[in-house]
């Protein structure tokens, strides 16, 4: 499983690193890798690196440290180096020393974008450099001059908010890939929430340890790379399940398995309105391997018809023996749905409420806040506000944790970044890498897959982690099974890729 440390356990775990090892060494250690990543970027999207132009922006502290000693070594190998440095004053001594020992060129810039739009006339989108002792406005495409890569060093793990003007227009101005330093500066390192300007990078490289950020904000950090510096870390309270772990997981028959010991799932969804929402749901627990799927419900008809291997019965009493249940993707939220699911989850099986059922229990928690048998939530950000009465907002961990903890449930929060949280265990986040999987009657079938997995008694956390994963895969092969650059799929292919996906993730752990 892959950690995600906030910027408090990063800063503690560097505390105890700097005991250890001579002062320098682990910003030293950072930057050479960072300068190793920028170069091989440079080897592959020019063909060398001697002769290649690098532009650096700078800010205070050892995020800027970290830009200016890779520029020195970059300078070292045959790199143009400039540093444009937005705080002269706090820029890091010991890297601005070694990039000018080196022989890199150095900016600074010292207005900022308001006052030099107070300046009459306004001088609108112009910067400042007065080094070596000059005082010419130069734009912004001057400071920032003509290179193959720009390094994002403008704040780091300390930082919090959108960027500030000055930082702004110059990010704006760039026209070439960036690679950001740890992350990219503007966006939240704990929560990845993005409220204003902020860098969007191509590729980021960590220092020691990945950030919640680099889940969180996946779009913002490009490709993550990882530089170990030394740091010596806690259990992280944010996970991912990588996908070689899901594939070994994942329940596969054994010599003496049958159909009943492979895993039964009930499935109570769908109706004369939405009889699609049954097809889809059922088809995810059938296509996640169970042993048999038995559906109850009024969409017999239209489920047997795509799946004939179900079993069907109009009530749920009517249905036989499972080991889960599944509640909710289009059963309405009338008193008879209403009265369905308190029958299922008065049982002592494994259930998982979406769609309709969320409605439903967010008029009546009391269905399910008292429940001691596994119980699985699977809300978009929409179903979950009116769960708990406010958007998750930007600390989406924070918030699928205090719900999971509130109603001793297992929540899994629907995005790109699915984040899925259970009483007493570390949060898990599934980045989709895409947002293929952001249409109508997807999470049907994610539900399907997630009480497949339930009913072959995994751990609640880790079924739906694993099932979330599957998901995003079977939607990223849907999108490219007729082009390399994706197109945008609709549920049904999104289902039939679902076996491709469980497949592929069985091979990476073979």
């Amino acid at each position: 499983m892959r950690g995600y440390y906030t910027a408090d356990e990063v800063r503690a775990a560097e505390a105890e690193l700097f005991t250890r090892v001579p002062e320098g060494m682990p910003m030293r250690r950072a930057a050479f890798g960072l300068a190793d990543v920028v170069a091989r970027e440079l080897c592959e999207r020019t063909r060398g690196v001697a002769g290649r132009a690098v532009t650096l922006l700078v800010g205070s502290g050892d995020n800027g440290g970290d830009a200016l000693w890779a520029g020195s070594f970059l300078r070292r190998r045959g790199v143009a180096v400039r540093a444009v440095l937005l705080v002269p004053e706090r820029a890091h001594a010991a890297g601005l020393t070694a990039l000018r020992r080196a022989g890199g060129r150095i900016l600074a810039v010292t207005a900022t974008a308001e006052e030099l739009r107070e300046t009459d006339p306004p001088r609108h989108g112009l910067l400042q450099h007065v080094y070596p002792g000059t005082s010419v406005p130069y734009r912004v495409g001057q400071l920032l001059g003509a290179p193959d890569l720009v390094v994002d060093g403008i704040v780091g793990i300390s930082g919090r908010g959108p960027l500030r003007p000055v930082a702004a227009e110059l990010v704006a101005g760039v026209r070439c890939p960036i690679i950001a330093a740890d992350l990219p500066s503007g966006v939240d390192p704990d929560t990845g929430a993005v409220t204003g300007p902020a860098v969007r990078a191509d590729v980021t490289v960590t220092f020691g340890a990945r950030k919640p950020v680099h889940a969180l904000a996946a779009p913002h950090c490009g490709r993550i790379e990882l530089v170990p510096i030394g740091l010596r870390l806690p259990e992280a309270n944010l996970i991912a399940l990588e996908p070689r772990a899901v594939g070994a997981g994942w329940p596969v028959p054994g010599p003496s398995d049958d159909k009943y010991t492979q895993g039964v799932t009930g499935v109570c969804a769908g109706s004369g309105t939405y009889p699609g929402a049954a097809v889809l749901c059922t088809g995810g627990a059938v296509a996640a391997t169970s042993g048999m799927v038995r559906y109850a419900g009024t969409g017999a008809e239209q489920v047997l018809a795509h799946f004939p291997e179900v079993i069907a019965a109009e009530t749920i009493s009517a249905t036989g023996r499972v080991q889960s249940w599944v509640f909710g993707p289009g059963a309405g939220t009338d008193s008879a749905a209403r009265d369905r699911l308190a029958e299922i989850l008065a049982t002592d099986l494994p259930v998982v409420v979406d769609a309709d059922g969320l409605s439903l229990l967010a008029a009546e928690p009391g269905l399910v806040t008292g429940r001691t048998a596994p119980t699985v939530l699977t809300p978009h950000a929409g179903e979950f506000a009116r769960l708990t009465g406010a958007e998750p907002g930007p600390d989406r961990v924070a918030a699928v944790r205090k719900l999971a903890e509130s109603w001793q449930v297992t929540v899994l929060l629907k995005g790109r970044a699915t984040l899925i949280a259970g009483p007493g265990f570390p949060v898990f986040v599934n980045e989709a890498g895409g947002s293929w999987a952001a249409t109508a009657g997807s999470g049907d079938v994610l539900s399907g897959i997630v009480g497949a997995l339930l009913a072959r008694g995994l751990h609640p956390s880790w079924a739906a982690a694993a099932a979330a994963r599957a998901h995003s895969l079977a939607a990223n092969l849907a999108a490219h099974a007729t082009t390399s650059a994706g197109a945008p799929i609709s549920a049904s292919p999104l289902l039939s890729h679902v076996r491709e996906a469980i497949g592929t993730l069985r091979e990476l752990a073979a």
